[in-house]
């Protein structure tokens, strides 16, 4: 489910040839294994007369791969494959003396030169220089294991349009057999569910509810509709605690999705912060220059670049952003001809760019709570087109919110498809309590 899951989400998603970290216990094992085997062929293959058991189990292994990449229409290359390759003839050859294993593998690396995808026949090229038996097995081998990950990179391209007509109701059987086993497996979507609605009941969501929010409950406000709380529910996990909290069983598969927009949403809070306090104190006339704006936006992006790292730290980067940012506004306002910054100004200017390190600060809460409407107004108005106005200081940082939007949504409305009788059956239970 995973993996189907993957595919259809993830349009960029690949395969990806398995790099073992350097140094690791398990890298080491594996050359060890590997370079006792090719070992063991080198020795049979020197002896007088060379045994052919390993090479043979060899040609054997290289013969099934090769079919495994065939389509059903290539007869005439599986007939070839499986009459070169016949494993029967290649023994009576060795036993008989006759056996030509250079002349095996002209015959594999051609027709690997015609399965393979344009990207790897560089590799299959190499391997025509490689005149040792060993070196070059070892060689075919591993360009093999390549072309067995564009195969497969193929066929998830192909079945994409496939998986994505029957997908929803393939994840949601896949779900519905696991939840059979583990009756609990919606204990942490119910608990995200009632906090979502209690919130909505008690007025704690500020941006305004949906039309028709049913009539007012024993709650501080008014009980909210069952789309209302799905929404604010999603908008939530938007500010979830990953290491503290588990998160909900049907939205597990995207947790790493969520999580990097929650990340990609943190860094635009702290720009458009920056950015609408440095534009509220220049004068008007550089504030709405577009260029200046878009050159400013650029270098407090460059400098927020590694939010995400754990050695971050973003009050030492916003010391150096103000630096920065002074430098720019003063340049600009020469090149303008216009009254300078004072010391006092700058002064003012950069504790107010350090002030946005807290997530208390009121310029950052204001930034925070707008990003909040427009991806709720988003999420209400169904997924239309145009996405809705922009609320006023999030201008400079359009652009980027819009592109944060449209990944938000599309994982939202894919996940209500998949789980949404599961969310209708819980609301119904408890906004009935509400």
């Amino acid at each position: 489910m995973a993996l189907a899951h993957e595919i259809v989400v993830n349009g960029d998603f690949r395969i990806k040839p398995v790099e073992l970290p350097e140094d690791s216990l398990e890298k080491r094992v594996k050359e060890i294994v590997h370079k006792a085997f090719w070992d063991c062929l080198s020795v049979q293959l020197s002896e007088d007369p060379p045994t052919y058991d390993h090479a043979i189990k060899l040609v054997g292994e290289i013969k099934e791969t090769l079919l495994s990449f065939l389509l059903p229409g290539h007869t005439r290359l599986r007939n070839q494959i499986t009459e070169v390759l016949d494993l029967d003839l290649i023994k009576q050859e060795a036993e008989n003396g006759a056996l030509d294993i250079s002349k095996l593998a002209e015959f594999i690396i051609g027709m690997m030169g015609t399965l393979c995808a344009p990207a790897r026949d560089e590799e299959v090229k190499k391997l025509k220089d490689i005149k040792e038996i060993v070196p070059l097995f070892r060689a075919i081998f591993s360009v093999l294991d390549l072309m067995k990950v564009d195969m497969a990179n193929f066929a998830i391209t192909s079945i994409r349009p496939h998986l994505m007509q029957q997908s929803v109701e393939y994840e949601r059987k896949k779900f519905q057999q696991l939840l059979e086993k583990q009756p609990n497996s919606l204990d942490f979507v119910t608990q995200w569910l009632e906090e979502a609605a209690e919130d909505l009941t008690n007025q704690k969501y500020k941006s305004a509810l949906p039309a028709g929010g049913g009539a007012a409950g024993s709650g501080d406000g008014p009980t909210p509709n069952p789309v209302a709380v799905q929404n604010y529910a999603y908008l939530k996990l938007l500010r979830w605690d990953h290491l503290r909290r588990p998160f909900p069983e049907t939205v597990l598969m995207d947790q790493a999705r969520f999580q990097e927009l929650q990340l990609q949403l943190e860094h635009l809070t702290v720009l458009g912060a920056v950015l609408l306090v440095t534009f509220s104190m220049a004068a008007p006339g550089i504030s709405s220059q577009a260029d200046f704006a878009e050159k400013l936006k650029m270098i407090v992006k460059i400098l927020l670049t590694d939010t995400h790292l754990p050695s971050f730290q973003l009050k030492d980067a916003l010391t150096t952003i103000g630096e920065k940012v002074c430098l720019e506004v003063s340049s600009c306002l020469a090149l303008c001809g216009l009254t300078p910054f004072t010391t006092e100004k700058e002064a003012v200017l950069k504790g107010q760019i350090q002030a946005v390190a807290s997530p208390d600060d009121p310029i950052r809460r204001i930034m925070d709570s707008r990003i909040l409407i427009f991806l709720e107004s988003y999420l209400a108005s169904g997924h239309q087109k145009p996405l809705p106005t922009v609320p006023g200081g999030l201008g400079p940082v359009q652009k980027e919110l819009e592109e944060v939007a449209i990944k938000f949504v599309r994982l939202v409305n894919y996940n209500k498809m998949v789980f949404s009788p599961y969310y209708d059956a819980i609301l119904s239970k408890i906004l009935v309590r509400s």
